[in-house]
C-alpha cells in the first residue's frame, strides 16, 4: 500500500499535525459551518462567541509560555554550555601543555573533569533538544521510515564493522509527519538496540509494521539482554537507567525523546522483553502504512 493524494491531503487538514493556535482557529471554522443551518439561534451564536473568546485567550497564553521557554533554553545554552566548553578547552590545554610537570595521578585527575565537563554538556544540551520537542511546530510530509531505518543501520555497521548485526527492515514503511523529528526517534530505537545487542556474538534487529484500522503499528524487535517487565515504564522516564551506565554508556533521555515525538505526532509507544531474551518496541503513528 502507499500512500496516495487523496491520504496525503485528508492528512494534511488533520489538527494533530498543525500548531496549536491553526487547530483552533480551524475548529471554530468547523463550528462556524455547522451553525450555518441555524443562523438565527441567538444561544448558540453568543455561546461559539463566547468560546472563540476563550480559545483565543488560551492560545495567546500558552503561545507566551513558549517563548517564555524559548528565551529559557537560550539562557541556560549560553549561560550553561559556553563555560562548560571553556572548561573543556582549558582541561586539555593543562593536559597537553603542563603533562611533564603533573605526575599520573594529576594527569588522571585532569582527563576526569574533561569528561564530566563534557558529559555535563551533553546532558544540557539532550535536556534543551527535548524541552523544544514540546512546542515547536510539526512539518507535514510523507516520511519513509524503512529509509531511515537502513540510512542508520548503514552508518551504524560502518563505524563498527567488526560486529556481525543481521538488520531486518521491511520496505516502504511510510507515515505522515515531521520528516526530522522522526528521524531522531527511528536513529534513537535503533541505536538503542544496537548498544543493548553488543553482548551478542550474531546481533538481530528487525523492523516492521502491521496494518489494520486507522493507526499502524511499527516494531522494533531485538534479541538482546533485554529488560524486567516490571520496569517498562520507567524506561521512558529521563535518566531512568535499568542497565550500568559504564557498560551501556548515554544521555538516558533517548527513549523519553522518542515517546515526546511519538506522542506529539498523535501516536504512543511501549515495549515489551524478557531478561538476557531481547525486547520489542511497538509504536503506533496515524496513517503508518507499509
Amino acid at each position: 500500500m502507499t500512500i496516495d493524494k487523496e491520504i496525503a491531503s485528508s492528512m494534511l487538514n488533520a489538527s494533530y499535525a498543525v500548531d496549536l493556535k491553526s487547530a483552533v482557529h480551524t475548529s471554530l471554522e468547523t463550528i462556524r459551518n455547522m451553525l450555518l443551518d441555524r443562523p438565527n439561534n441567538e444561544e448558540i451564536s453568543l455561546l461559539t462567541q463566547q468560546v472563540e473568546r476563550l480559545l483565543t485567550e488560551q492560545t495567546d497564553r500558552l503561545e507566551s509560555i513558549n517563548r517564555d521557554l524559548e528565551a529559557f533554553n537560550y539562557s541556560v545554552a549560553h549561560d550553561l554550555c559556553a563555560p562548560l566548553r571553556r572548561i573543556c578547552g582549558f582541561t586539555r590545554a593543562l593536559q597537553e601543555q603542563y603533562a611533564g610537570r603533573l605526575d599520573i595521578d594529576g594527569m588522571d585527575y585532569l582527563e576526569r573533569i574533561f569528561k564530566s565537563s563534557q558529559h555535563m554538556n551533553d546532558l544540557i544540551e539532550a535536556l534543551l533538544q527535548l524541552s523544544q520537542l514540546s512546542y515547536q511546530s510539526l512539518k507535514q510530509e510523507v516520511v519513509d521510515l524503512s529509509e531511515i531505518m537502513r540510512e542508520t543501520a548503514t552508518d551504524l555497521q560502518l563505524g563498527n564493522p567488526e560486529r556481525r548485526v543481521e538488520f531486518v527492515i521491511q520496505p516502504l514503511i511510510r507515515t505522515f509527519g515531521d520528516h526530522n523529528l522522526l528521524e531522531i526517534a527511528m536513529k534513537n530505537l535503533l541505536r538503542n538496540a544496537w548498544k543493548f545487542t553488543q553482548m551478542r556474538e550474531v546481533a538481530r534487529i528487525e523492523f516492521g509494521a502491521y496494518e489494520g484500522g486507522e493507526e499502524g503499528t511499527c516494531f522494533l524487535k531485538d534479541n538482546g539482554i533485554g529488560f524486567d517487565m516490571a520496569n517498562a515504564e520507567r524506561m521512558f522516564h529521563a535518566f531512568q537507567r535499568l542497565h550500568s551506565s559504564s557498560e551501556f554508556p548515554g544521555n538516558g533521555i533517548g527513549l523519553t525523546t522518542v515517546q515526546r515525538i511519538i506522542n506529539r505526532h498523535g501516536g504512543k509507544i511501549w515495549a515489551e522483553g524478557e531478561v538476557d531474551k531481547g525486547a520489542v518496541f511497538y509504536f503506533t503513528l496515524q496513517a503508518c502504512t507499509s
